[in-house]
């Protein structure tokens, strides 16, 4: 239960399915109610089938392209840390969306895959601790990491299907405060990656 809550809380903070919300309304206004009604499952599912094919092929492609698990930890925890700084200034992450990628959402039917499920929801800062997890992780560590993922697509999809009356309620400064508690919860993950890569590259210092 503890390995599925540090999971959970780790993945649902790098996701950010609030983040995704003023996206989310300002691309589907005008859009259909039976579609509109549609995307955030179809969100969801593209999201969850992106971080368990990285879970799944992690291994592999750290041997493939012979890279270390230390230095992953080190590089993704430099990746998240910069998403977790943007998300405490409140600002949209931009790994998350290049303008070639917003143009393509203008596409209604493609809204789901590209740019809500990626790289909004699930980015390169959720598919590089997807990697890691698989490098690390043996048998027994494989339920709670697959159901957490789980649990955040069950989440993106309620959280964008309430997308109107969650930015009503919570309005501008409701969604900022989320997405700052979240980007703190975001740094502490990142540290700890860093940390513990460099603890392997040097242990010397780990020693000392």
């Amino acid at each position: 239960m503890a390995d599925f809550a540090l999971y959970f809380a780790s993945i649902f903070s790098i996701v950010n399915p609030f983040a995704a919300i003023p996206v989310y309304l300002a691309m589907t206004e005008g859009t259909p109610v039976e579609i509109k009604r549609g995307i955030p499952r179809k969100a969801a599912v593209a999201s969850t089938a992106i971080l368990l094919g990285a879970y799944a092929a992690g291994a592999s492609l750290l041997t493939f392209f012979s890279i270390s698990i230390a230095s992953l930890r080190v590089a993704g925890g430099i990746l998240i840390f910069s998403m977790a700084w943007a998300m405490l200034q409140a600002r949209q992450v931009r790994q998350k969306q290049t303008p070639e990628e917003a143009e393509e959402a203008s596409h209604r039917d493609s809204l789901a895959i590209v740019p809500l499920a990626m790289p909004l929801l699930a980015g390169p800062g959720g598919i590089s601790v997807m990697i890691l997890w698989s490098a690390r992780n043996g048998p027994d560590a494989h339920v709670p990491a697959v159901a957490a993922v789980a649990a955040v697509a069950v989440s993106i999809w309620v959280i964008l299907g309430l997308a109107t009356p969650i930015s009503k309620v919570l309005g501008q400064t409701g969604m900022n405060v989320a997405t700052r508690f979240m980007g703190l919860i975001l740094a502490a993950v990142a540290v700890e990656f860093v940390t513990g890569g460099l603890r392997e590259l040097f242990p010397g210092w780990a020693r000392g």
